[in-house]
């Protein structure tokens, strides 16, 4: 099965199995879950290690805030 997703925190979403089961596991409202997937604000870096680690690392820190490389680096090229 390979399921297109529209962002990282939608991805998130689906493997936790929906908003209410994320919210309950991270303990947020449904109102921030929802501003995270749809993009009207941004999730904090402690919550996207939260998330990261409420779906078993389907989705990365780095993932959900790329704009913050230097804490959550993206991960290094293989060499080949």
């Amino acid at each position: 099965m390979n399921e297109v997703f529209s962002s990282p925190m939608a991805k998130a979403v689906y493997v936790a199995g929906g908003q209410s089961a994320l919210l309950r596991q991270i303990e947020v409202t449904q109102g921030a879950v929802w501003k995270w997937v749809n993009g009207v604000k941004k999730i904090s870096p402690v919550h996207a290690v939260v998330v990261s680690e409420a779906v078993n690392g389907a989705v990365k820190p780095h993932e959900l805030r790329p704009n913050l490389p230097t804490l959550f680096p993206p991960p290094l090229p293989e060499d080949k």
